[in-house]
């Protein structure tokens, strides 16, 4: 009997947990009708009796078995919770913060929130918590201390925004695996401590031998520099052709020193600033290149060509100015530019490998700067995706003297990259083999998803925002801290030391080393006497004239190219009504008959393509033309297909890239410049969708476009077309803010002009094409017409205008019979308001022979030899009057009155007609707009003398 007693109980003791409740349920529904349960259960109920349990005093119930089954579930489901929120939020108490942040806790990777003891933990599988935990992994506490291992320590992950599973799945296997930080050799430990050991020299070096003088150090950062020396390895071994980089002041010396290759004694001839000595490199080396005004020394990019031998990669540091994050679209358009093939007919064709973007952010400009968004949204765009770039933030925890908390809305400087599903690494820049990991990560998820990705790379400032800025008045605390810290390289000294892979005193002697190499450099370098500090002039290409360009197409090849656009595929299936309207251009260049403006710029493009001459055009509706004029790109009306008349034509030679582009100036504006530098053989042209929003490009107007070959001999050869004219739509669609252009208008840095007819467009797109690769090379700025004047018949050009002669800078006022002798006044003026003048005077019964007419269409560089010229066969003229629909403080006024009080002989005087000073560019009522407009033309063209004269 005991035996049968005993072999029940082994029997029974083999259910646990839910099993038991069920077994109660089964025995209840036994004792009550043996066969109402299943046969196996009552052969079960009738071998081994009652279940062993329940004939134990003290019995459980039930439902009190039920309760502690449910208990478990909900200890099994916490712990799930607890597993996916240290993968979701283990960031939250990582070690990535060298210095200020060492405290970190959250109670969302804490088991106690979620009910949980150790004991809870450990009685949990850890297959149940962990599908791939390794085999040293038993249990759910285990779990739990191998995850935050993962996942909080000084690498950390955040892309639980990432929505593409195959991506998710891909970082978590890395991760979970243990392979996220990489195992480095030892003597690839020592290399990197060395390296570390020449950085910090070299910026020690410069601290002690230009003392005070800005050099924007990497010190605190300096583990950046051998998490670039990374990627260089990582793309020279995948043969990726350029390597293109962006990144603002902060440690850019130390980059371009040891990423670029720039000579040391090239730097430390950059920071001798004698009054009357120049200090210069040693023989072998480059010297200074001022060009015309030069810029501070950390401003300057550099290109470093590639070995051939060793299938080196070539890297380009862009210049940057001081407006920071506004070079990241400049190097995406650099990288795009590298990566297409623009030489067959069609659309380039891409390879996303030849070229790879990096760009290096500060923490407080990163999440302060709109440009960064602007840019993070093309990195997807099919007109601007580059296949991905890596994005470092050098986080210094500071904006110059701002806190993090007087700096941005988000926990992270990183976190606006969330809404573009870039991953992000948090990283302590205090070790190397952390940041070295977290750099082949990224490098590893672009090469293979053609994506962003992003590391934070935590450390901090060693000194001020500069050398000379004293940080302990604004951030006494934290410097207190960075004060007492010992450098990256010392931390990593210690832990080689620990573990017996280097001597005592060995970074010592690295640094001795660096020291010794820089100090002979230094002394090896001479004094030059020199008295001449000026920058060089500009180069004498600039200073030519622009007239020796032929621009003329024989009739027989427009007219081919002409109808070539009105080709359509097989099986096209074309809006009609569109169609219609571009039938009419077959016959535009026929004895006759006149190309209106959307005929003659495409006449321009396909001319310019059949010389083998690649195009890239975008703007905001840039495919169909803001005022529907262009359509360069068709759409099947049913199936959605597109197709553009020129990728069709047959004498194409190159590509013809054309592309709306998304709602930004400064992102795009910046991303066309960037390409027009990389692609100088390609004629780069960028619309804006009404010129006034140029102005919210501003910066890359100013900084770049205007400026950058003056500051560092960066030649650009890209077009603005800027639609401007007075229609009566108020203040924000009338004026691109043509003064702006004129004012920053010196030294043949650019061509502003103000065309009033097709020809006159055609011969100058194809004149600044022929510009490219050229040192005449310069950029152009165009006030283009609007809808009142797109369609103007007056704006129209015959074919022998296109067939002969080239772009007249000043041009004869049409059907105005010129009367030279009689002449009184000479009337000039640009753009539409010459057009609207012309009108009125074709509706005058008024002879006009006392008037002379000419329009300035090129207004910088401004025409005075040829001005100068025709006011020479006036010999009764008494006034020159400038017209101008802008205000008088806007437009050309104040630009050209200089010039023309030049040209002024005794008696003569000059006048200005047009609306008076206003703060902004246009009335907002049509009404107003339309009687001020009718008051100045009427004034332009009556005998009577008013308004402003010379003195």
């Amino acid at each position: 009997m005991a035996q049968y007693e005993e072999s029940n109980e082994r029997f029974w003791s083999e259910f646990h947990g839910p099993n038991m409740g069920y077994v109660e349920e089964q025995y209840d529904l036994y004792k009550a009708d043996p066969e109402a349960v299943d046969p196996s259960i009552k052969k079960m109920f009738d071998e081994h009796g009652a279940p062993q349990w329940l004939s134990q005093a003290g019995v459980s119930t039930v439902a009190e078995t039920q309760a502690a089954s449910i208990d478990d579930v909900k200890k099994l489901t916490s712990a799930m919770k607890l597993v996916e929120a240290i993968r979701r939020f283990g960031h939250l108490v990582a070690d990535i913060y060298p210095v200020g942040r060492s405290e970190r806790t959250s109670n969302l990777v804490d088991a106690e929130s979620y009910g949980l003891t150790q004991e809870d933990l450990m009685s949990i599988p850890a297959s149940w918590l962990w599908e791939k935990a390794p085999s040293h992994v038993k249990n759910g506490l285990d779990v739990v201390k191998e995850l935050k291992k993962y996942y909080s320590g000084t690498i950390a992950f955040e892309f639980d925004h990432v929505n593409n599973e195959e991506e998710r799945n891909w970082l978590m296997d890395l991760i979970e695996t243990g392979k996220a930080r990489l195992n480095l050799p030892n003597d690839e430990r020592i290399q990197l401590l060395d390296r570390l050991a020449q950085v910090e020299g070299f910026e020690g070096f410069l601290q002690k031998t230009f003392v005070g003088q800005k050099r924007f150090s990497i010190e605190g950062l300096e583990v950046m520099v051998p998490m670039l020396d990374q990627i260089v390895k990582n793309a020279s071994a995948d043969k990726v052709e350029n390597i293109m980089m962006g990144m603002a002041h902060r440690g850019r010396l130390a980059v371009l020193a040891h990423i670029l290759g720039k000579p040391y004694d090239k730097i430390f001839s950059e920071f001798h600033h004698s009054p009357n000595k120049e200090l210069i490199p040693s023989e072998g080396s480059t010297g200074i290149n001022y060009g015309w005004t030069g810029d501070v020394k950390y401003h300057f990019g550099a290109t470093k060509e590639p070995d051939v031998k060793e299938g080196t990669t070539r890297i380009r540091l862009a210049h940057n100015p001081s407006h920071l994050e506004f070079v990241n679209p400049v190097v995406k358009g650099f990288a795009r530019a590298a990566q297409d093939y623009r030489y067959e007919k069609g659309y380039p064709k891409q390879d996303v490998n030849k070229a790879i973007p990096v760009l290096i952010h500060g923490d407080a400009a990163f999440i302060g700067e709109g440009v960064v968004a602007e840019t993070l949204n093309l990195s997807g765009l099919p007109g601007y995706t580059t296949g991905g770039s890596l994005h470092i933030i050098a986080n210094n925890l500071l904006g110059y003297t701002t806190d993090q908390e007087d700096g941005r809305s988000t926990r992270y400087a990183s976190d606006l990259a969330k809404g573009f599903e870039i991953p992000i690494i948090h990283v302590n820049a205090d070790d190397p083999i952390a940041c070295i990991s977290a750099i082949q990560i990224a490098y590893e998820y672009r090469q293979k998803f053609h994506k962003d990705f992003l590391i934070d790379l935590v450390g901090y400032r060693r000194y001020g925002h500069n050398e000379m800025d004293e940080p302990r008045m604004t951030q006494p605390d934290l410097y207190s801290l960075i004060d007492n810290h010992p450098s990256v390289s010392q931390v990593f000294a210690n832990d080689l030391e620990q573990k017996g892979i280097i001597n005592d005193g060995q970074l010592e002697e690295m640094k001795q080393n660096t020291e010794s190499k820089l100090r002979d450099i230094y002394n090896n370098m001479k004094e030059n006497e020199t008295g001449d500090c000026e920058p060089k002039p500009m180069p004498k290409a600039l200073k030519n004239g622009l007239d020796q360009f032929e621009t003329a197409i024989d009739l027989e090849t427009l007219q081919s190219l002409n109808k070539g656009m009105l080709k359509r595929p097989e099986g096209f299936n074309s809006n009609r009504k569109l169609e219609r309207i571009l039938k009419r251009r077959e016959n535009a260049l026929n004895d006759g008959e006149k190309a209106d403006w959307g005929t003659g710029e495409a006449l321009a493009y396909a001319s310019i393509l059949r010389d083998g001459i690649p195009i890239r055009l975008t703007g905001q509706d840039s495919e169909r033309g803001t005022f529907a004029h262009r359509h360069l790109v068709l759409h099947d009306v049913e199936t959605n297909e597109k197709v553009s008349p020129l990728h069709i034509i047959d004498e194409a030679k190159a590509s013809f890239d054309i592309r709306n582009s998304p709602l930004s100036e400064a992102g795009v504006l910046g991303y066309e410049y960037g390409y027009s530098v990389e692609a100088t053989n390609t004629l780069v042209i960028w619309e804006a969708q009404f010129g006034d929003f140029a102005n919210a490009a501003q910066v890359v107007f100013d900084q770049f476009i205007s400026s950058s070959r003056a500051k560092w001999g960066e030649k650009s050869n890209m077009v603005m077309l800027l639609p401007h004219g007075y229609e009566g739509q108020g203040p924000e669609h009338s004026s691109a803010r043509l003064e702006r252009f004129l004012q920053m208008a010196a030294e043949n840095n650019w061509i502003v002009a103000y065309v009033t007819s097709s020809a006159q467009f055609f011969h100058l797109i194809r004149r600044q094409a022929a510009l490219r690769n050229r040192e005449e090379a310069r950029p152009l700025i165009i006030m283009t017409p609007k809808s009142s004047l797109i369609r103007n018949e007056r704006m129209a050009s015959s074919a022998e205008e296109f067939t002969n002669g080239k772009f007249l800078a000043l041009r004869d006022q049409p059907n105005l019979k010129v009367s030279k002798k009689n002449a009184k006044r000479l009337l000039l003026g640009s753009g539409k308001i010459m057009v609207d003048i012309e009108e009125e005077i074709a509706h005058s019964e008024e002879k006009f022979d006392w008037l002379r007419a000419l329009r300035v269409e090129q207004i910088y560089p401004f025409p005075k030899e040829q001005l100068a010229s025709e006011i020479k066969q006036l010999p009764n003229l008494e006034e020159i009057v400038w017209v101008q629909e802008e205000p008088k403080n806007m437009g050309s006024w104040d630009f050209v009155d200089d010039y023309l009080r030049d040209l002024l002989q005794d008696g003569q005087k000059l006048r200005y007609i047009g609306r008076p000073d206003r703060s902004s560019p246009a009335v907002g009522e049509p009404n107003v707009h339309k009687t001020e407009q009718k008051q100045i033309i009427q004034e332009a063209i009556a005998p009577s003398q008013g308004g402003d004269s010379n003195e």
